[in-house]
Order: C-alpha cells, then sequence, then structure tokens
C-alpha cells in the first residue's frame, strides 16, 4: 500500500466534506421523522421529497466517504475501485429523476386537475419511483459492463476517478443524457404549469373549481419545487461544465482547488434540500418545530395536524 501524503487542500476538502456529511444526514433524517409524525405530510407529493430525503442520505453515508476515500488515491483492485466510482454517479441520477417525477406530477396535477387523485395514486407513485431508482442503478453500473478505463490485465491501482472512468461516459452519457436533457425537459415543464396556472388565476375565480383554490395551492407546490431544481441545477452544472472542459479541451488544465469546489458543492445540494423544506413547507416547518421543542429542548408541546377531512387534532407531547 502506498504512503499518501496529505497538503493543507486535501485536509481542507476533507472537514468540509465531513460537515456536509453531516448536515446532509441529520437535515434528511429530519425530513423522514417529520413525513412519519405529521399525517397531514403523507401525500403522494411528500412520497418524492421522501426518495430525495433518501438519495441525500445516502450521499452523506455512503458518497462522501467514497469521494473522501477516491480522492485520497488508495491503493486497491481496479474492479474495487471501479465499483466505488459507480456508487458516485448512482445517487446524482437518482436526484434528478426524482426531480424529473416530481415535476410530472406538478404539470399533470395543473393539467388535469379533476383527475388527478383518479390518475395519480399511491402505488403509482411508488412505482414510478422505483423505476427511478432502477434506472439510475443500471446508468450508475454501465461502466462495470466494460465502458471503462479497463487495459489489459488491470489489477491493484492507485484508485482515482478518471484511472477508472472514461470521460464520454461521464459527458456524453451521464452529464449530457441524464442530467442536462432532464434539466431542459423540467424546466420546459414548469415554464408551461406557470403559464397554465398564470392563464387560469386571471381569470374570475368563481369560475375556478373551488374558486379557484387548487390552482393557487398547485401554485405555491410548483415554486418549491421548482426551486428544488435550480439548487441541483446550481450544484450540479459547475461540475458538469468541468467535465465538459477537461474531456473537449485536453490541453487545459483545471484546478484542483477548482475541481474540489465543484464537488463540495454538489454534495451541499444534499444538505440545502432540508432547508427548503424548512422555510418553504409550512407543514413540515411546523411538524419541525415541533420535534425541536420536544426532542432537543424538552419542552412541553403540541402539534396541529389537519387530516384529509381537514378537521383538526392536536397531538400533545411532553418530555420529562
Amino acid at each position: 500500500m502506498s504512503t499518501m501524503s496529505l497538503d493543507s487542500l486535501d485536509v481542507v476538502y476533507i472537514m468540509v466534506e465531513a460537515v456536509i456529511g453531516i448536515c446532509a444526514v441529520v437535515g434528511n433524517a429530519l425530513v423522514f421523522w417529520a413525513v412519519k409524525l405529521n399525517p397531514a405530510l403523507q401525500k403522494t407529493t411528500f412520497f418524492y421529497i421522501i426518495s430525495l430525503a433518501l438519495t441525500d442520505i445516502a450521499v452523506g453515508i455512503l458518497v462522501i466517504p467514497l469521494a473522501i476515500t477516491v480522492s485520497l488515491g488508495v491503493v486497491i483492485h481496479f474492479y474495487s475501485c471501479l465499483f466505488m466510482c459507480c456508487l458516485l454517479m448512482i445517487f446524482p441520477h437518482a436526484s434528478i429523476l426524482s426531480l424529473l417525477a416530481i415535476t410530472i406530477d406538478r404539470y399533470l396535477r395543473v393539467k388535469l386537475p379533476t383527475r388527478y387523485k383518479a390518475t395519480i395514486t399511491k402505488k403509482r407513485v411508488c412505482v414510478i419511483l422505483g423505476l427511478c431508482w432502477l434506472v439510475s442503478v443500471l446508468v450508475g453500473l454501465v461502466p462495470m459492463l466494460g465502458w471503462n478505463q479497463r487495459a489489459g490485465d488491470s489489477g491493484y491501482i492507485e484508485c482515482h476517478y478518471l484511472a477508472v472512468m472514461r470521460m464520454d461516459y461521464v459527458v456524453y452519457f451521464s452529464f449530457f443524457t441524464w442530467i442536462l436533457l432532464p434539466s431542459l425537459i423540467m424546466c420546459t415543464l414548469y415554464a408551461k404549469i406557470f403559464y397554465i396556472m398564470w392563464t387560469k388565476l386571471s381569470r374570475n375565480s368563481a369560475s375556478l373549481p373551488d374558486g379557484g383554490t387548487v390552482y393557487v395551492k398547485a401554485y405555491k407546490t410548483a415554486k418549491y419545487m421548482a426551486l428544488l431544481l435550480f439548487l441541483f441545477a446550481v450544484s450540479w452544472l459547475p461540475l458538469g461544465i468541468l467535465n465538459c472542459i477537461s474531456y473537449f479541451c485536453l490541453s487545459c488544465t483545471i484546478p484542483r482547488t477548482l475541481m474540489y469546489l465543484s464537488i463540495l458543492l454538489s454534495h451541499a445540494n444534499s444538505a440545502m434540500n432540508p432547508v427548503v423544506y424548512a422555510f418553504k413547507i409550512q407543514k413540515f416547518k411546523e411538524t419541525c418545530t415541533f420535534i425541536l421543542r420536544t426532542y432537543v429542548l424538552f419542552q412541553k408541546s403540541e402539534l396541529v395536524v389537519s387530516n384529509a377531512e381537514h378537521t383538526t387534532e392536536q397531538l400533545r407531547m411532553s418530555v420529562i
């Protein structure tokens, strides 16, 4: 095994990765807790959010430690290194496909308001999310089938991302096909969503179903989901762009600091999503406040839960 030497940049990178990982795990575990505790959050829309939270927890628990390991250049077998790098590819695809599923769901919500509940059932949502994860796994594991840097009898190597992954796979197949293209589709769908809602809400509300409340609620939810898409794009596009520069401009040298920053930004997206939920979704904010007061500060608190029949149930819980 080779001796690994760490400079100050490596140390800073590892420390920041560790902080991001902890924040991602804690924040998204809170998402699971809130959804389990509050029946008002147990709707089809939050199934998608649970899928995103699962992806973000995996980033904190699995992807970040693997990214640190790859950055250190440990000596392991070629296929062990390749498998680790494939795992790094799976979860961004799971996130983008979950966001695409959310976008299509929101589009159907405003396009087919009267048939939406009958069409989008919990069972169908679970099947859709299962397919998203299946596709993500298959896309991420493609290099294991031969699209990799293996040359001859590859034995033990110093594990680095570019030592095992082919950049044509990373750029054309992973980034262009499974990240950039879905992002463009989502932008188009959100433009249509907001146009439909703007058209509907500009009319007399009395002529709309439920006085237009359906479209008002759909508009608010669409804004939150569009914000998630925006944050994902801001977080992952820099790394994708740097990979494109590295692939198309062979004479270009990308500073290690810039590459580390782009990797950190992509991982930081997993810690951003719970913050969006807490500040933008009122029911989630109330549930998180209840959890904080009851289980962290050990104060008597109550959670107000609205069920499907719009009745109100107060759950009084105290910790002594």
